[in-house]
């Protein structure tokens, strides 16, 4: 095993990070997180905010992060989603472009593994196969967002 199997970041063995990238084999994990930055946010930080140019989505490792869109009220917010740990934030700015829909702020002491819209480009094109079981991740997730979400609004009419 190399420095990079053994510890991710110097922070994590790749067996603690089986969870969040379930969807990949072990080589294929160590092999994404090669594109990957850690970042941390503390209690309070705003971690993406609405409107802003989507640069990089996240793989949330420790934390919670509250996912807010803004009200009708100036300075006012709702809560639409309180993220933990294996989650996904910020995936449809940084494969669809464009600017973030809601603001997201760190709960608690949160570490995320950040994908940045350059190394998602870099990635697909040095290695297609892993970016698109990336991609069948994210269609993955946001289909089960968009069917909760459905269903929340069905039950609201």
């Amino acid at each position: 095993m190399d420095t990079v199997e053994k510890m991710l970041f110097g922070r994590y063995r790749p067996d603690e990070l089986n969870d969040i990238f379930s969807f990949l084999s072990p080589e294929e994990m160590v092999a994404l997180c090669t594109y990957l930055e850690f970042r941390e946010w503390q209690p309070a930080e705003v971690v993406m905010k609405g409107g802003d140019s989507g640069e990089f989505m996240g793989f949330l490792v420790e934390g919670k992060l509250a996912v807010k869109m803004e009200a009708i009220f100036p300075d006012k917010f709702i809560l639409v989603a309180v993220l933990e740990r294996g989650s996904l934030v910020g995936e449809i700015a940084v494969v669809g472009g464009g600017h973030r829909h809601a603001t997201v702020v760190a709960t608690e002491k949160s570490q995320l593994l950040i994908l940045s819209r350059e190394k998602m480009d870099l990635l697909l094109r040095q290695a297609p196969a892993l970016g698109l079981k990336l991609f069948r991740q994210i269609i993955h997730v946001l289909g089960h967002r968009l069917c909760k979400a459905s269903d929340r609004l069905s039950r609201l009419l």
